[in-house]
């Protein structure tokens, strides 16, 4: 069974939905295994669980509306 798996940002149930959707329909278009085998999971990460060059999401996105 072939597992999807995201890691990125906090998202809505719809954002969600689609993003299985859309992986499962192209993964399974891709390697021609039925779309009923593939499995997506979803991780969502916190800002400031996640940094760039030094600096979490939170500072980079503060720094960036100044």
């Amino acid at each position: 069974m072939p597992i999807i798996t995201m890691e990125g940002p906090s998202l809505t149930t719809e954002q969600k939905k689609e993003l299985i959707k859309r992986f499962t329909e192209v993964a399974s278009e891709v390697t021609k295994i039925p779309s009923k085998f593939y499995a997506v999971t979803i991780k969502e990460l916190p800002d400031e669980n996640l940094g760039f060059a030094g600096e979490t999401v939170v500072e980079i996105k503060k720094n960036l509306s100044k």
